[in-house]
């Protein structure tokens, strides 16, 4: 599943993020999404989300 598009992303599903200062690297981290943050509908490098942890990235991989 692809993580640009709003609509294929709940709350309490797991996704793998890339956190701001992993961008480089593009290490990504796993956890369950706790709030979604972007508005628009899709984001060219994938819709932001806070995960249960605390941690804020972009999307990039549903699991």
């Amino acid at each position: 599943m692809d993580g640009t598009r709003r609509a294929s992303i709940k709350s309490g599903i797991r996704v793998a993020i890339v956190l701001k200062q992993d961008q480089q690297t593009g290490k990504l981290t796993e956890g369950i999404v706790k709030d979604i943050l972007t508005n628009s509908p899709s984001h060219p490098h994938g819709i932001k989300v806070r995960l249960t942890t605390g941690a804020v990235g972009r999307v990039k991989e549903i699991r």
